[in-house]
This record gives C-alpha cells, sequence and structure tokens, in this order.
C-alpha cells in the first residue's frame, strides 16, 4: 500500500500539498491527521468529500510499503499512527517538504528552500500536463498564499508567483482564498489584543523595529498568530515575536512574523526547537520564561545580522569637488563623471557640503555660473558611519529626501552610498 501523507496541525499547505501529492502519484491514499487548524477544518466541512482523504484510523499499517510525506519530514511532526513505520528498514519514503530541517531521510528528497511545498508539487503537474480542477487550484492557492504571505514574506520565490499564475488560469477563485483565509476573531481574541496594546514592547536593532508581545493565557487559545499580526500592524513594527506563557502546562509559546529581510523568523524558531520560513514560524519551550525567551531572541537577531555592509555597496574611491570651484568648472565635472551629485571638500579634504544638479535650478544668472560652489551646495551633509547598516541608509535617505551619503571611517570620507548603489543592492546589479 502506498500512503501520502503530511504534518499534524495540518495547514492549508500541508492539505494542498497532500491533495497534489495524490494526483502526481496514483494509486496512493491520501492520509490527512485528524488535527488540523480552524481554517483548513472550516475548507473540509464543505470539500471533504470531493478530496476523498483518510484517517490515519482506517489505516492497516501493516501493508504499508511506501511512504510519501509533504510538508515536513520530521517523525514527530506526523500524526503517532505513523510511528510503527519509523523502524521499517524496506520503506520507501518520498519527502517533498521547503523545510530544510526534519528527522528523515528518504530515497527520494524533494527539500528546498521555497515559499510553499505546494508550489514544488503543483509544477510538477503543470509539466506532467495532470489536470486539476477549480476547486483544486482554489485549494492550492490556499497553500501558497497562506505560507507566502499572499507572495509577500521574504521567503518567496518566482516559482511561487508562476505556479499561482498557473493556478489562476485553472479557474483557482481568489474570493474564496480570500474567504478562508480570513481567521475568525472573536472576543477572547479582541480580549488578549487589547491587553497586548496596554504593555507595548519596542526594540530597535540596526534601523530595524522589532515589537514583543507577552502574554500570560489560560487554556487553548485560537488564532493567536492572527491577533500578532495585528498586533503588529498596530504598532508598525518590522517584525514581532509573541511570547504566550501557559502556566498550567509550564510551557512558553513563541510565534515570530516578519516582514523584513533581516529578521529571520525561521531560522529563529528552528534554533528554538520549533520551524517555519523567514517571514513566518513558531516554536514552544517547556518551562521557558518569556523575558528569557525575549533576550534569546534578540541575540540570535544579533548574532544573523546581515554579512552586506555599507562598505560593500559603497562607491570608492569617490570624485570631490573644491569649494572654492565654480558652479561652471562644477558642472562640467558632473557632466564628466556622468553624476547626479558630488562631495564638497575644504582645503583640508573635510567634507563641508555636497553639490547636486538640482542645486542648479537655484541659478538665476548666468554670471553664477562664476561663483564658488559653497555659494550653493548643501552645507552640513549627512554623514553616517561605515559600520552603519544599508536599512538604516535606506530609513535616512527616505527621512531627509537625499539621494547621496557620504561614509565616514574614523573620522576620514572613504566613499559615498548613492540611490543607485542602493537599487543595486536590492536588485543585485550595480547601476542603472
Amino acid at each position: 500500500m502506498k500512503l501520502i501523507t503530511t504534518h499534524k496541525g495540518s495547514d492549508f499547505d500541508a492539505l494542498a500539498s497532500l491533495v497534489a501529492a495524490t494526483l502526481l502519484y496514483e494509486d496512493c491514499v491520501g492520509v490527512l491527521p485528524d488535527s488540523v487548524n480552524t481554517n483548513v477544518k472550516t475548507f473540509l466541512a464543505i470539500h471533504k468529500d470531493v478530496l476523498a482523504l483518510t484517517s490515519p484510523k482506517e489505516i492497516d499499517f501493516d501493508d504499508v510499503d511506501t511512504l510519501i510525506i509533504t510538508d515536513t519530514h520530521s517523525w514527530d511532526r506526523l500524526d503517532h499512527h505513523f510511528a510503527v513505520l519509523k523502524d521499517q528498514q524496506e520503506l520507501h519514503i518520498v519527502i517533498w517538504d521547503h523545510h530544510l530541517k526534519g528527522s528523515i531521510t528518504g530515497r527520494e528528497n524533494h527539500v528546498r528552500e521555497i515559499g510553499s511545498t505546494t508550489t514544488m508539487l503543483v509544477k510538477q503537474l503543470q509539466e506532467k500536463q495532470i489536470s486539476i480542477s477549480p476547486i483544486q487550484a482554489t485549494l492550492f492557492l490556499l497553500g501558497i498564499y497562506e505560507d507566502t504571505g499572499h507572495l509577500s514574506f521574504p521567503s518567496t520565490l518566482p516559482e511561487d508567483a508562476y505556479a499561482a499564475g498557473f493556478l489562476l488560469s485553472c479557474k483557482g477563485d481568489l474570493n474564496l482564498v480570500a474567504n478562508f483565509l480570513r481567521q475568525s476573531y472573536g472576543s477572547r481574541q479582541k480580549e488578549i489584543l487589547q491587553e497586548l496594546l496596554e504593555d507595548v514592547q519596542k526594540e530597535e536593532m540596526e534601523g530595524v523595529s522589532i515589537g514583543f508581545a507577552i502574554k500570560e493565557i489560560k487554556g487553548r487559545v485560537k488564532n493567536l498568530a492572527m491577533v500578532l499580526q495585528m498586533y503588529r500592524e498596530i504598532i508598525n513594527v518590522d517584525a514581532v515575536f509573541g511570547l504566550f506563557l501557559d502556566v498550567e502546562h509550564d510551557r512558553c509559546m513563541i510565534i515570530g512574523r516578519s516582514a523584513v529581510e533581516f529578521v529571520d523568523v525561521g531560522r529563529i524558531m528552528r534554533d528554538l526547537g520549533g520551524g517555519g520560513h523567514p517571514g513566518a514560524g513558531s516554536a514552544q519551550i517547556k518551562g521557558g520564561h518569556p523575558v528569557e525567551i525575549k533576550e534569546t531572541i534578540l541575540e540570535k537577531i544579533r548574532d544573523y545580522k546581515s554579512s552586506v555592509g555599507l562598505k560593500d555597496i559603497m562607491s570608492s574611491p569617490v570624485k570631490t569637488v573644491k569649494e572654492t570651484m565654480t558652479m561652471e568648472e562644477v558642472a562640467k565635472t558632473l557632466r564628466r563623471e556622468g553624476c547626479t551629485g558630488l562631495p564638497v571638500v575644504n582645503a583640508k579634504d573635510e567634507i563641508v557640503g555636497v553639490i547636486s544638479r538640482r542645486d542648479f535650478k537655484r541659478l538665476t544668472r548666468e554670471n553664477q555660473l562664476q561663483s564658488p560652489v559653497k555659494a550653493f551646495m548643501s552645507w552640513h551633509p549627512v554623514a553616517v558611519d561605515i559600520d552603519k547598516t544599508v536599512t538604516e541608509v535606506i530609513q535616512i535617505m527616505t527621512r531627509k529626501d537625499i539621494g547621496r551619503i557620504p561614509i565616514i571611517k574614523d573620522g576620514k570620507f572613504v566613499g559615498i552610498v548613492t540611490r543607485s548603489d542602493i537599487m543595486g543592492y536590492f536588485y543585485s546589479f550595480s547601476s542603472m
């Protein structure tokens, strides 16, 4: 017997990848764990008969010779019924997963970092020209959209977007996707959110804002991830971590969400014994204290900070102009160098200003071209130390509306970062 299964506490990527695998592998039985997320349970209440999935309780595991696993490759994340297969040496295991960490090694391993596991399987279905119904296309869209944050998480790759486009051509319904991904927000969730907002905790690190929500909870509370996402949006931070302490069971549930590459939630959660992706993840620590866990998370973020510094993207050496040069001479220099602005230095080669093409708009008479550049330059330019981060420079450019920032090391001018340098950082090319 050939089985296909996924992790317990199944989300839409788990369910969608499971169903996609049943299309890819003929004569296989799809086995869905009994524990699924609330949204998935709602979806199944309507579509269960169409999907034709089986409960682990109905399987005779003595007859199993092939096991195909989607969206995980860890034994402890599978339904407990599958534990009897763990020591079967002849078991043929096939893995489809976008989480790199796992305890199972299959004979076939399709494991890579990508936005969702569903994407990989949809690509296979497309290449093999296997028909996908509108219902299946909608489910597969749910899997991709949920795990990529509607294609917005840093872990999202072009393949995720291509797969989504293909599924739309298969009549996937985005209205249904929006309905099923809209989680229930009841009085308990509202109460928790209000309590979190009464004690907002923010940290600034390398120009990135990080929020923390620490709350003691009693009993099982659904949709804490949704509450945390709303909290992040309200307090306007780049990343957020919710530390929910369950005193009765002496454990702390950690949920993270991030909209910036600087904070890789999945990596942090894996180090804490959980899992996830750069944009979202969770973990659970037995006996953990929220204050200590918060410090651990901050320490890990410091350890993971981007290896790309200003020294890697700045332009150096940089052409400068003397403050005594005329505006006409500066104009010729700008044309010759092919740039839109240059630092201005004094006799000691200290930066005293910046001149740009838009400063020439202030010239109203032709004879002003013979005026010294210091008469029209921007004085006291914003300069940053070479140890600052790219993110901080971007924030300064945005706040000050400037297109170039001199870089200082030990008090000396060593380079300049321009908008073109920033675009090169983002788009992996050096000039536009």
